[in-house]
């Protein structure tokens, strides 16, 4: 596992990896991107998240120059992504959402060839290549065709070969879709250990697990614009407020607190629920004047306290509140600092 207390998950300074200015791109009359602006700072990771059809493939698409955009400019580790793609392409890596990899020949010889493609010199391909088999779980599967892997092994050996060059820029599309558990772990572990030695990736995900493990801010996509932006904790502080959880010195003044809340009418406190089961009270907050509120009411009321703590919402449910059914309400409540 990778020392994670080494990596600043909040970096606010540094060079940009990846900047793109009012990026356009049409199908027929679908607008996939519709103007996006992207700054990706080196040695990060950016989250890209939405829904499906938002816009989030067509973006790495145009950034790993496999398709050209209609309007705006972008640039990837120094590069113009149209005018220079040769040259970005030895500087980038690329996972796409379906594993592409030659079923001919064995996952050894996949990477290897991978390797000289890059120009690695001969010794340095096949060291790689023995490093990244071992880092997937692959090493017993190495001379065998990967026609004959299974679909887990086949996605573990594409992204082995996105990251045989150790790019410094990495496309990550959905890299974890179908994976177990223990392999997504040592996906998340590999990803880490790049960026640690100074690699920048871009991810877009569906599990929102993943982006809260590994992303250092979050970019949120809808119908190719960028809709809100921000770090993990910003964006669900933003979104959904926090829940203040309140375990009394006896369970059995549980009913009571809640009721003293809901008949004091604190300004801004909604409500307050019990639940028995987990010998707690919950109470959604919006300002640190509402927690001490709170707090400050059930001493006076004479209520003795064993725990106090506070949760942001889930990524899932500031995901939903974005771009869901309460995209509306939600994003007319999120600030300039994190919308877009």
């Amino acid at each position: 596992m990778v020392d994670m207390t080494r990596i600043d998950k909040n970096p606010r300074s540094g060079p940009n990896a990846v900047e793109v200015r009012g990026l356009v791109k049409h199908y027929g009359s679908t607008k996939a991107l519709d103007g996006v602006d992207l700054d990706v700072r080196e040695g990060t990771v950016l989250g890209v998240l939405g829904p499906n059809g938002a816009g989030k493939t067509t973006l790495v698409r145009c950034l790993s120059t496999l398709i050209i955009p209609d309007a705006g400019h972008a640039t990837v580790a120094g590069y113009d992504v149209v005018k220079q793609p040769r040259q970005l392409r030895r500087t980038i890596g690329l996972t796409g959402q379906y594993a592409s990899v030659d079923e001919k020949l064995s996952g050894w010889e996949n990477l290897y060839m991978i390797g000289r493609l890059l120009d690695l010199p001969r010794k340095t391909a096949r060291s790689r290549a023995d490093e990244l088999l071992e880092r997937f779980s692959l090493t017993d599967a190495a001379r065998r065709a990967a026609m004959d892997y299974s679909g887990g092994m086949r996605r573990r050996l594409d992204l082995a070969a996105s990251m045989i060059g150790s790019p410094a820029v990495l496309y990550l599309d959905e890299p974890t879709t179908g994976l177990d558990p223990r392999t997504r772990n040592e996906v998340w572990d590999e990803v880490q250990r790049m960026v640690a030695e100074g690699a920048t990736v871009l991810l877009t995900t569906q599990y929102m697990e993943e982006a809260e493990q590994l992303a250092n801010e979050l970019t949120v996509i809808d119908k190719g614009r960028i809709i809100a932006r921000g770090g993990v904790n910003e964006l669900k502080a933003k979104v959904g407020g926090r829940t203040l959880q309140i375990r009394p010195s006896d369970p059995a003044q549980l009913p009571a607190m809640a009721q003293a809340i809901r008949e004091a009418g604190l300004d801004g406190v909604s409500g307050a629920q019990a639940v028995p089961d987990e010998g707690l009270l919950y109470v959604p907050i919006l300002s640190d004047e509402q927690l001490t509120a709170v707090i400050g009411l059930l001493g006076t009321r004479g209520f003795s306290l064993a725990h106090v703590a506070t949760a942001l919402p889930s990524l899932d449910e500031v995901f939903l509140a974005i771009t869901g059914e309460k995209s509306a309400s939600a994003a007319a409540s999120i600030p300039e600092e994190v919308a877009a």
